[in-house]
């Protein structure tokens, strides 16, 4: 099988950086060749997985939920990649694969990168249309009006659409990322880097979060869906396991706030298991845990205050 099943194949450069693998199938969901269509596109997620996490918020924030199926994999990752261990007879019930890996391979034979989620699966012809995690939140956000709850959120907005892109890019090159370059860094040099990096940014936003209820004011939008996912799995994993301990997200007195706001919307809340979220992390092919330890803290009945 060609599909790698570890970061450690193509994404450790020489000088020990993590440098994150491109998105290979790069569909427009909603655009002319994958038209916005009811029950067409299946979604596979993880509730490990921080850029599969925000696809699933969305999906639930916008009433989406009878317009694009979900798939969820085991938040453990294994030596065969993803796995579809929640479900009756460990395989995707629509899709019947064991492995998330095995429609990478159907879709193409010569793809060599990972296997990752978010993906986004046609299922008129059972192939991968996108795992463009930087593009599949806003694109459902811009593309899929018609299906949207009359309720829901304006998440993109027309008028806030170059300052979110603006925002959004650094967010994952600042935060998102970051934790993850710190987290899998080869080296003091490229660990120390990213270290300072996200801090930095983590005090900008402090100080942006301390006269505002979201960080576009009083509106929601996909820029806080992306703080977020990195923001509810700091203290439960990063903080420990990718060694980013300058401070946790309960030390920040306006983080901590808007994160718990957040977390009381039912869209993060029900798609938010921080036990997952330890496993995850901390077991699996990627986890750097030889006895296959399970942290039992931090205490997560403190988000429900």
């Amino acid at each position: 099988m060609a599909v790698a099943f570890s970061e450690d194949k193509n994404e450790i450069t020489k000088d020990g950086s993590f440098n994150r693998q491109k998105n290979y199938f790069t569909g427009v969901l909603g655009g002319e060749e994958f038209p916005a269509e009811a029950g067409r596109y299946r979604l596979i997620w993880g509730e490990i997985c921080p850029w599969s996490h925000r696809v699933a918020i969305i999906r639930r924030l916008l009433g989406l939920e009878d317009v694009i199926s979900e798939g969820k994999v085991y938040p453990v990752r294994t030596e065969k990649g993803w796995r579809f261990s929640l479900d009756a007879g460990d395989r995707d019930p629509v899709l019947g694969i064991e492995y998330l890996a095995e429609i990478y391979e159907q879709t193409d034979p010569d793809y060599t990168g990972r296997a990752t989620i978010p993906t986004i699966v046609d299922l008129t012809t059972e192939k991968v249309i996108s795992n463009d995690y930087h593009n599949i939140t806003t694109q459902i956000e811009s593309n899929f009006t018609d299906f949207i709850a009359p309720d829901a959120p304006e998440l993109y907005p027309e008028n806030l659409r170059s300052d979110i892109d603006a925002l959004n890019d650094v967010l994952f090159n600042e935060v998102n990322n970051a934790v993850y370059k710190a987290g899998f860094a080869k080296s003091q040099e490229a660990y120390e880097k990213n270290y300072h990096l996200l801090f930095n940014q983590l005090d900008k936003l402090e100080q942006r979060l301390s006269d505002r209820k979201f960080l576009f004011g009083d509106q929601l939008t996909d820029s806080d869906i992306r703080l977020y996912v990195t923001l509810a799995r700091f203290d439960v994993a990063y903080y420990s396991i990718f060694r980013t301990n300058r401070n946790r997200l309960i030390d920040f007195p306006n983080l901590w706030r808007y994160a718990k706001t957040l977390y009381h919307i039912p869209a993060f809340h029900e798609t938010t298991n921080f036990q997952s979220i330890k496993m995850g992390y901390s077991l699996g092919n990627h986890a750097e845990n030889p006895r296959n330890l399970l942290a039992l803290g931090p205490d997560t009945s403190i988000w429900e205050d």
